[in-house]
């Protein structure tokens, strides 16, 4: 596990131009930056829509795709920085107890084991952390798949591209001020979603993908700013008071339409907050180290772009480490000579020798321990086999009529919400579609779902369509185990 809050990255040549991507669902975008002269130079900027999934299809074939769109665009640098898509991101945060710093890493990795649903062998994890007005010290930790990080670094290469960096693009857009303890809420919208994050003293606070927040109509991209609105609300209500008070600005990037849109929605809704909302549409004088062309329009790409060749370092840093096999044979060899070390070698390998004849040793004496308990630990495997084959018949909690009750009890006995479908995975999953009234009426069942904190919890609304009194949802929570199980 990698902590921050700010990483370099790994020490290699200073670039002087690099290819900037951004992956968001099946849209690619990118653009060549040349630095010359103390100035940047955007060249070669394409938006494409790929045809094949990165994560599913053969990495040859995306690749060729999308070396095709490159040289379609003029594009012949090969060095390049990705934007990751924010929805591959698992995220929890924790509060920092007063260790020594020597304990922290430690902590953190416990933490990580309890707080993400996988096991962390498969996770490419990294830490930042902040500090909150208080004095407290804050952590998230967000983790991507390592397969996925895997399957994109073999369509990288064979689109013929060296990736330099795996970071995020909503932070290089609001990148975290070190040592300040003002906080900002930023909301990129992409193509299919809207990211969600929030920086405060030197640190990232929270980050989200709000999925369900854009839907295409014909040709057209369709913002729900209402619901953008309402999830930023409740993740700033799920922060510490110290960082949630600490949030003194909105920062809105994307589309000048859609952000305007989303800009009167946060007014109305933070009002009471006093939060300044601004919606970005160019870059402040100077803020990579050199002047940008005055017409550049805000982009993730950009940005990753700039600040990787302003050598500003990267705060989320997903690229794994590699180590050349030339690298492993000079760490080998460099310390003396040929002679010395195969004299080490010839040492190492009698050593190894005696410890393999020892463990044999041991081996032979525990296979004589085997042969006098092998039957008694036959007999007990064949009571252990019983146990799992009978225990479901004693299992009187009915896990799934006591999860239909208390989803039924949250819906208003006056029918202004009702359920179409309920899916449970693993008695533990719940996924549940029907039709509201209103908003109200909907925003009503969910809380008093959140309300039963020892049954319910992540209770989330995932889709939303439609106009009263016809609004299509579904929603999702996870059952605890250690709820009522009474019927």
């Amino acid at each position: 596990m990698i902590d921050l809050p700010l990483i370099h990255l790994r020490k290699r040549k200073r670039l002087s131009s690099v290819l900037g991507l951004t992956l968001d669902g099946s849209r690619l975008e990118g653009l060549v930056l040349q630095r010359a002269m103390g100035a940047f130079h955007v060249r070669n900027a394409f938006s494409v829509s790929l045809s094949l999934d990165p994560l599913t299809n053969a990495p040859e074939l995306v690749g060729r795709e999308i070396r095709n769109h490159l040289q379609a665009a003029g594009v012949h640098e090969r060095h390049c920085i990705v934007g990751l898509p924010l929805k591959w991101v698992l995220a929890t945060h924790v509060e920092l107890p007063d260790l020594p710093e020597a304990d922290i890493a430690s902590f953190l990795q416990i933490e990580a084991e309890r707080g993400f649903p996988c096991d962390m062998q498969t996770l490419q994890v990294v830490t930042s952390r902040c500090q909150a007005p208080g004095g407290k010290q804050q952590a998230l930790l967000t983790g991507i798949p390592k397969s996925h990080l895997a399957a994109l670094d073999a369509v990288l290469r064979a689109a013929k591209l060296k990736p330099v960096s795996l970071s995020l693009g909503i932070t290089a857009l609001q990148p975290a001020a070190a040592g300040s303890s003002g906080g900002e809420l930023a909301l990129a919208i992409g193509e299919t979603h809207v990211a969600l994050q929030v920086t405060c003293g030197g640190g990232v606070a929270a980050l989200r993908a709000l999925e369900g927040a854009l839907e295409v109509e014909g040709a057209q991209r369709v913002l729900h700013a209402d619901l953008v609105a309402r999830e930023a609300r409740i993740t700033l209500g799920q922060l510490p008071a110290e960082l949630r008070q600490a949030v003194r600005r909105v920062r809105i990037f994307g589309p000048q339409n859609l952000a305007r849109q989303l800009a009167d929605e946060m007014e109305l809704r933070f009002e009471s907050m006093g939060l300044e909302i601004e919606c970005v549409s160019s870059y402040a004088p100077r803020q990579f180290g050199a002047d940008l062309p005055a017409e550049v329009a805000v982009s993730p790409a950009l940005s990753l772009a700039a600040g990787l060749l302003a050598g500003q370092g990267t705060l989320f840093e997903f690229i794994p480490p590699r180590v050349s096999a030339w690298r492993q044979m000079s760490n080998r060899y460099s310390s003396g000579k040929l002679r010395t070390a195969l004299t080490a070698a010839g040492s190492v390998a009698v050593l190894v020798g005696s410890l393999f004849f020892y463990q044999q040793w041991k081996l032979w004496g525990l296979e004589g321990q085997w042969g006098k308990m092998a039957a008694q630990c036959k007999e007990l495997q064949g009571l252990q086999a019983n146990i799992n084959l009978y225990r479901p018949w004693y299992d009187d909690s009915v896990k799934g009529l006591t999860i239909l009750r208390t989803l039924s009890r949250a819906f208003p006995k006056e029918g202004s919400v009702t359920a179409k479908t309920v899916e449970i995975g693993d008695l533990k999953t719940v996924s549940c579609t029907g039709i509201a009234k209103s908003d109200a009426a909907l925003i009503q069942a969910k809380e008093r779902l959140r309300a039963l904190k020892e049954q319910i919890r992540d209770v989330y609304i995932t889709r939303r369509s439609g106009q009263a009194p016809a609004i299509s949802f579904t929603f999702t929570f996870t059952w605890t185990p250690g709820g009522s199980n009474a019927n």
